[in-house]
């Protein structure tokens, strides 16, 4: 479904009146305030999407780079209008723009407060009393304002890839060609505008800070401090969520993914007749790949040598165990499956495989860190099995015997060092973590032997 430049056109003419009730926020831009920390609230996955320099307020720019006035807004007013007469009826508002409108009331309500506050100062006689800041603090850092941005932050890495898969979209460019001509925009891009409220968020503290240093009483520099430290720790605090959030998410789709075969599959030796494989259940891979229990340190494409061929397989490398798959690639038509494009932790090759149909197949049962031994081919080798840029990954049981091999070959010299430097360092620190524990529960008080 395609939108015609009549459309368009008819759309500038009768948006014009709509646009007049919009509200946005308005950024405080004070002196020397130029650092933007926004971007620690970003996922990595996310923050591939960004460009970084467009997103940086450049003193030297003739445009001011950050949305004052309607300009934040019109995208999203114009998006509702467009669905209004039944255009883009399948894009999500919500995902793309989330609580955008709350957030956009409660910021020019603090704003205006504030404002407020200062001109009635300036405005008053010379005998008048201290600006009463406390009041609009407390009741904005302490009440919605910081909800607000939490919503908003939490629900950003995924619009910015939500935006990228819309992009693909020919009636979507038109969309957002057209939003970006308008002159209320400046020629700001989108991507540039929902990045804001992120940065603002991060600069309250250095308002309130400023706001401090300028209060000449002392209850007064308590509060406004006490705000500050409580507006840094809920940064601090989304920040952890913003992780654990990004870290949910990619193992929610690395389940998807990942595909567990039973033993029976697994490893031909092993013979069940139909009758008994219901004795047979596999440990939930729920459990297995779950983000609470542990962590993902690399990950990477790498090719399995084999006796008569060579696999492409995907290794995951968690801080307690190492995971062995094939990758296998169902091809689709384009278009046909945009699910692995909404996550966007996910590696560009995971991304590819989910986007074709395709799976992780597990070659084996999870190789733990305290039973793998990672050894380097010697470039002897190479020459005579043609092995390059090749190592190997043995699987021991706990009487040190080797149960299983694997030979990998990296694309590169390069890729090889640094899958051997993150596979040892990663057996460093799952042994001292075991350790630790041991330790933590030898010196538990023990029970009296009058018990």
């Amino acid at each position: 479904m395609g939108l015609v430049p009549s459309d368009l056109t008819s759309l500038r003419q009768q948006n014009s009146g709509f646009c007049e009730h919009r509200r946005s926020t308005v950024v405080l831009n004070l002196p020397g305030l130029e650092v933007f920390p926004g971007d620690l609230l970003v996922s990595d996955g996310a923050a591939d999407y960004l460009c970084h320099p467009l997103l940086l307020l450049n003193p030297e720019s003739k445009k001011p780079r950050w949305p004052f006035s309607k300009r934040g807004v019109i995208f999203m007013n114009t998006l509702k209008y467009l669905q209004i007469h039944d255009y883009l009826l399948d894009v999500d508002l919500w995902k793309l723009f989330a609580n955008l409108e709350e957030l956009t009331q409660t910021s020019l309500g603090f704003v205006n407060s504030l404002l407020g506050i200062i001109k009635d100062y300036v405005n008053a006689s010379g005998t008048s009393p201290l600006m009463d800041f406390l009041s609009v603090l407390t009741k904005y850092f302490q009440g919605t304002l910081c909800q607000s941005h939490q919503t908003y932050c939490l629900n950003y890495s995924a619009a910015v890839f939500y935006l990228e898969i819309l992009r693909q979209r020919d009636d979507f460019r038109i969309y957002l060609k057209w939003c970006e001509q308008n002159e209320q925009c400046r020629r700001l891009h989108l991507p540039e505008l929902l990045v804001a409220p992120l940065h603002r968020l991060t600069r309250y503290p250095l308002l309130l800070k400023n706001i401090w240093k300028r209060s000449t009483d002392s209850t007064e520099k308590i509060m406004i401090y006490s705000i500050k430290e409580k507006v840094e720790k809920s940064i601090r605090d989304l920040e952890g969520k913003v992780k654990w959030l990004d870290n949910f998410q990619k193992f929610r789709h690395l389940q998807e993914i990942i595909v567990w075969p039973p033993l029976w599959d697994r490893d031909r030796r092993f013979f069940i007749p139909e009758g008994l494989k219901h004795n047979f259940k596999e440990h939930m891979t729920e459990n297995v790949l779950s983000p609470s229990n542990r962590h993902l340190l690399y990950e990477g494409k790498l090719t399995l040598a084999e006796s008569t061929r060579s696999l492409d397989a995907y290794l995951f490398l968690f801080d307690d165990f190492l995971l062995i798959t094939k990758t296998k690639r169902n091809k689709k038509k384009l278009g046909s499956s945009d699910s692995g494009l909404m996550c966007p932790s996910l590696t560009p090759e995971l991304q590819t495989v989910i986007k074709e149909g395709g799976s992780c197949t597990v070659l084996d049962q999870p190789i733990p860190l305290d039973r793998l031994v990672v050894k380097s081919v010697d470039p002897l080798h190479v020459s005579v099995f043609g092995l390059r840029n090749a190592f190997l990954i043995q699987h021991e049981n706990r009487y040190r015997q080797c149960i299983a091999a694997f030979l990998l070959q990296a694309q590169t010299e390069n890729i090889k060092k640094t899958w051997i430097a993150q596979i040892t360092t990663a057996i460093s620190g799952f042994m001292k973590s075991q350790e630790t524990k041991n330790i933590s529960s030898f010196t538990l008080p023990s029970e009296s032997s009058e018990i």
